[in-house]
């Protein structure tokens, strides 16, 4: 979410029309993160993200727009419920059909885009069996993205909504088949092109992609955008729905680096509304960002007061107005130190009876803030002709530092007494802690090991730069005190969660990793006390942490690419099939194609051979894998002697484990 504010860009005067004249001014409603179907089983915030899209429409028709456009998010799920769609179907069918003529031409050819295989057009109001009275253009975001692979390709809500004629799906960009593909193959950019009287448009839409592609397209060039050869006489609009502020390198997509021919820029992704268009350094075009027509998070960006914008085109001259939206709960969010107010007030911070009087005070202020804004808001619109509306439940976050505080109350339990005075009662309250100030050194030592990236005397593109998850990983690890797992497992487990995505590596790997542990214990003959398990326990991990290693590091393993570990180890060159990493001289679509070494070929044939002597205890073997699937290897080797017979107390050992899990919990060790 955007954090940046329009302060930069006070004292210059917004963009307007000099003489304006109704025949060549085209009218536009623009708004962008409508979310709908949020929170849609919610009793008192279920019907929000409708009512908010419902008075989007309505604004339309009241200001007799020429058309709406949308920059994407119009659905909060990529499944939208059928609920959903019957509400959208029918807004949609309620405020932009009609015998309204419309007044906009389109010069573009109307079967760009079209459902292939049909014979109608891509355009609704081009199709003459239905009456559109509004038309609406929308590209889709990263909530409601085309996905699958069907015989008519990926699809979305969008495309649904598109063959019924409702909206005019655009911007929707094809995925590459293959890297070849991808290296070769841009992003392709084909306008809508429109004219009212003497006003020519422009609307160039790109859906959202992942933002390492759009940063690498954009820096490598790749982004073509098919303008009319005199696109100097033309308004054009660019629609997109990325990531503007950085979250990461390659995270975001720069503001400066758009097309020069780009007149003006609606960014969608950004829930806080920054309506009003900001120019940009160095560039002629103007950014505008509306926001998100309903609170997704309670976040100080979503606080600020909801618009959607009249965008007013002629000629090349542009003007913009920001319009309010009423329906839109009140939300309100505040902070307080506990230590601050403890001091200011002399009480103690670990009373809870008067911490939590502090909190109820500080909630009650909230709320009396919250329906006074919507009584000056209800007051204004009434003012203005319109209807006043009830007063709902508003929306109430209190952020509370709790630093220096041993025991905070239940926060659930807290909102229950505001049960029918906010619409969230379960979590009105967050808690947090300032790192700088714990006194706990002890427990700093193992959660906050120092890394390399903690040098002072580094710049932050320095310390950016030396940012490896490989290299965290492992100076977290080797800061902590592993007494089950191996420290190089558990490192390539991580990697692999964080870098492939993989929600279940650490859990495979955790559970893998403690049978073999029990197996080796179990090995030992005679009865084992809980005294002399944490040597044998020690022994055997050390045993298959350098087991381990020695296969991660030879090459002919590695080479089968089979295993989770080389899996792991490449992690770097496929990480994501989009993910460009343009800074460091190449790209992720570079895979290597070249032939395993016929040396672990020659190495694995012996022992296939020799496997069918144990065909029996094959699945127990596979069952004991320290890590790694190319460990069965060497357990199938193993099984040419009969195990010994185990008696060891499983459930002295089993204790063990569980009672290091107990003492290790709260650092990054044992306990998953």
């Amino acid at each position: 979410m955007s954090d940046q504010s329009g302060d930069e860009h006070e004292g210059i005067p917004p963009p307007t029309i000099q003489n304006a004249f109704p025949e060549d001014t085209i009218k536009i409603m623009l708004a962008t993160d409508n979310h709908i179907g949020y929170l849609e089983r919610d009793p008192i915030r279920g019907q929000d993200s409708i009512n908010a899209f419902k008075e989007i429409l309505q604004l339309a028709v009241k200001h007799d727009v020429d058309f709406i456009l949308l920059a994407g998010d119009l659905f909060h799920e990529n499944r939208p419920s059928r609920d959903c769609l019957y509400q959208v179907m029918a807004l949609l069918r309620e405020y932009t059909l009609g015998d309204r003529p419309i007044q906009i031409e389109l010069l573009s050819d109307p079967n760009d885009g079209k459902a292939g295989g049909y014979s109608f057009p891509a355009i609704n109001y081009e199709d003459p069996n239905l009456n559109i009275a509004i038309p609406v253009f929308s590209i889709h975001g990263n909530h409601d993205d085309p996905q699958g692979a069907g015989p008519e390709g990926a699809l979305c809500a969008l495309d649904m909504l598109s063959v019924t004629g409702l909206i005019n799906y655009m911007g929707k960009i094809d995925l590459p088949l293959n890297d070849s593909e991808a290296q070769s193959n841009g992003i392709a950019i084909r306008p809508v092109l429109l004219r009212k009287g003497n006003t020519r448009l422009g609307l160039y839409g790109v859906g959202n992609v992942k933002d390492q592609r759009m940063h690498f397209e954009l820096r490598s060039n790749r982004v073509r955008m098919y303008m009319p050869k005199d696109k100097d006489s033309w308004f054009n609009i660019l629609l997109l729905h990325q990531n503007r502020v950085a979250h990461g390198p390659q995270q975001s997509v720069p503001e400066g680096m758009f097309d020069d021919s780009v007149d003006l820029v609606v960014w969608g992704h950004e829930h806080d509304c920054r309506v009003i268009p900001e120019p940009v350094a160095g560039k002629r075009y103007f950014i505008t960002q509306p926001g998100s027509s309903v609170a997704t998070s309670l976040a100080d960006g979503e606080a600020i007061e909801k618009h959607v914008a009249l965008l007013q085109i002629q000629g090349k001259q542009f003007e913009l107005t920001p319009i309010p939206l009423r329906s839109i709960r009140p939300f309100v969010i505040n902070e307080v130190d506990l230590s601050a107010e403890a001091d200011k007030d002399g009480f103690d911070i670990n009373d809870k009876i008067e911490v939590t009087k502090l909190l109820k005070t500080k909630v009650n202020e909230l709320i009396d803030k919250a329906n006074a804004e919507w009584d000056v808001r209800n007051a204004r619109a009434v003012e203005e002709g319109e209807p006043e509306l009830p007063r709902p439940l508003p929306l109430v976050r209190l952020k509370v530092d709790t630093t220096g505080v041993s025991e905070m109350s239940n926060p659930v339990r807290f909102g229950q007494e505001f049960q029918g005075r906010v619409a969230n009662p379960r979590d009105v309250l967050t808690f947090h802690r300032s790192k700088k100030s714990t006194t706990r050194a002890s427990k700093i030592k193992a959660d906050m090991p120092e890394l390399s990236i903690d040098d002072p005397d580094l710049t932050a593109a320095e310390k950016l730069s030396k940012v490896r998850v490989q290299t965290l990983v492992k100076e977290y690890l080797a800061a902590q005190e592993l007494q089950l797992l191996g420290e190089a497992g558990m490192s390539d487990a991580i990697e692999t969660f964080v870098d492939k995505d993989d929600s279940h590596a650490i859990e495979t790997h955790v559970g893998s990793a403690m049978r073999s542990l029990m197996k080796g214990v179990q090995a030992n003959e005679g009865d084992i006390d809980d005294d002399a398990l944490d040597e044998i326990v020690e022994k055997v991990r050390g045993e298959h942490e350098q087991t381990y290693l020695d296969k991660r590091q030879d090459k002919g393993t590695k080479s089968k690419g089979k295993g989770k570990a080389a899996a792991a180890e490449d992690s770097d060159a496929s990480v994501d099939s989009m993910a460009m990493d343009v800074d460091g001289g190449g790209s992720d679509f570079e895979l290597s194609d070249a032939p395993p070494p016929t040396k672990a070929k020659g190495r694995a044939a012996p022992k296939k051979a020799a496997a069918p002597k144990k065909a029996p205890a094959r699945g127990r073997a596979k069952a004991a894998v320290v890590d790694d699937d190319d460990d069965e290897d060497e357990d199938e080797i193993e099984e040419d002697e009969p195990a010994p017979r185990k008696r060891t107390n499983r459930a002295a050992v089993l204790r063990y484990v569980h009672a290091h899990a107990r003492r290790r919990r709260g650092v990054l060790t044992d306990e998953y």
